[in-house]
């Protein structure tokens, strides 16, 4: 039998007592006695407490990410975001415990490489959308309010006893979302100022014809556009 890994053992030892007893079950000694090591041996692996969580979030987040990352691509991205989103409630519902390590207790400016790996697939979904033309507002106006909307959900619904939580209201919340941020109609005469700025802001790495400061200022330009009130 191939024995495990010294930093695999710690981390597994960390999640099964965050899954167990939540955040302040990890304390360094807990963990130290779970896995067979010293306090000195976590320290050198992870740092200090928050890089062993940060490790802990990384490894419960894997699985999600990945699942997220492959999804099969339609004709449809907000169809593809619809699906993603759920795929993050799912996620929350079934591990409670990673997920508010991730999402629990955000730092101004602090940015977990779990959450920063999913936050980079989301603004994929995004400029897929924006892309086709279908968004009403900027990237990343959309980014932060579908991210907020879908944690603000997972968390109200974690909060309910099982038996009280209605799967129709992450449906509910998802649709005002998708509502506020796409349109249905792609078509250049429905798009509107806004969602011409947005696609063609999408599109622009592509416009190699302008020189890197003339992409820059049309940047700056269409998110004016985008982004005005």
């Amino acid at each position: 039998m191939t024995a495990v890994p010294t930093r695999d053992r710690i981390i597994e030892a960390a999640a099964a007592l965050l899954a167990e007893g939540g955040r302040e079950a990890v304390s360094t000694r807990a963990v130290g006695a779970a896995a067979g090591v010293q306090a000195p041996t976590i320290y050198r692996l992870f740092g200090d407490k928050q890089g062993l969580l940060d490790a802990v979030a990384g490894h419960a987040f894997a699985g999600y990410v990945r699942s997220k990352s492959t999804l099969a691509r339609t004709a449809d991205p907000v169809d593809d975001l619809r699906r993603g989103w759920d795929l993050h409630v799912g996620f929350g519902l079934a591990h409670p415990a990673f997920y508010a390590l991730v999402y629990g207790e955000p730092r101004p400016g602090v940015e977990t490489p779990a959450a920063r790996e999913a936050a980079a697939i989301l603004a994929g979904q995004v400029r897929r959308i924006a892309e086709a033309g279908r968004l009403r507002v900027s990237e990343e106006r959309a980014a932060h309010l579908i991210h907020a909307a879908g944690s603000g959900m997972t968390f109200t619904l974690i909060a309910l006893p099982p038996e009280q939580r209605d799967p129709a209201l992450s449906v509910l919340a998802r649709e005002a979302v998708l509502a506020a941020v796409t349109t249905d109609a792609p078509t250049p005469t429905d798009a509107g100022l806004v969602g011409h700025a947005v696609a063609l802001r999408a599109a622009l790495p592509e416009a190699k014809v302008l020189t890197e400061p003339e992409r820059g200022l049309l940047a700056e330009w269409l998110d004016r556009i985008a982004t005005a009130d």
